[in-house]
């Protein structure tokens, strides 16, 4: 007696001797120390493309001129690694790290966001809770990776300069910034949300969160 079936050339249904096979696990989320790594090299160009006589031109960020961004960038930087090792920051003053690294200063965002991502790639950076606030780990870190991705956009328009974010970067972030903003706000990092239109990109709504209007081409005051 035939037991086969008739099936089409090249079909596999599944049967009681062949189950079909188990769908794969999702993607393990990159680590923070990745995610960083992508962002400063995307923001790289941005800041290598800045112009010293532009370095008093004002920003997207109220009262804050390109020097002023990216010293508190450089702050962010610095403390954040600190961070990444359980070690107690000092954001008490921003120095001027523009002026104290002269003509290299390019030079030193490239080499110390390299070092943040090593710090936030170490094996047990996002175990347990950092900073004064007791944070989760990996949401300290992404604090950074923020700062990364938003004043790179920050800068580029302030400089009239094209910026492309790493979108591993702005996926993790879309989600925290909406859970964060309502504190945020309240704390004055973040203006009030710009509408975005249905079908708007994840960067655009994650500008529009933290109270930018992704739509501007040129500074516009905002937190």
């Amino acid at each position: 007696m035939d037991n086969t079936t008739d099936q089409a050339p090249g079909s596999h249904h599944p049967s009681p001797n062949h189950p079909a096979p188990s769908p794969l696990p999702p993607a393990a989320p990159l680590g923070i120390g990745a995610l960083l790594g992508a962002a400063a090299r995307a923001a790289d160009p941005v800041v290598r493309g800045l112009r010293d006589e532009g370095l008093d031109d004002p920003t997207p960020c109220d009262l804050f001129t390109v020097r002023d961004l990216l010293n508190h960038l450089f702050q962010v930087v610095v403390n954040f690694r600190a961070l990444a090792a359980k070690e107690t920051p000092d954001f008490s003053t921003t120095p001027d790290y523009v002026g104290t690294h002269g003509p290299d200063w390019r030079d030193r965002f490239t080499d110390e966001t390299a070092r943040l991502a090593q710090a936030w790639s170490a094996p047990r950076a996002e175990e347990g809770t950092s900073g004064a606030m007791g944070l989760p780990a990996r949401t300290v870190g992404s604090l950074a990776l923020i700062d990364l991705t938003v004043h790179a956009w920050d800068l580029a328009r302030a400089s009239g300069q094209p910026f492309t974010p790493d979108e591993h970067a702005v996926r993790e972030l879309v989600g925290l910034v909406r859970e964060m903003a309502p504190m945020g706000r309240e704390n004055g990092v973040f203006g009030e949300p710009y509408p975005v239109p249905p079908g708007a990109s994840e960067f655009a709504t994650l500008l529009a969160l933290t109270g930018r209007d992704p739509r501007t081409s040129t500074p516009t005051p905002r937190p």
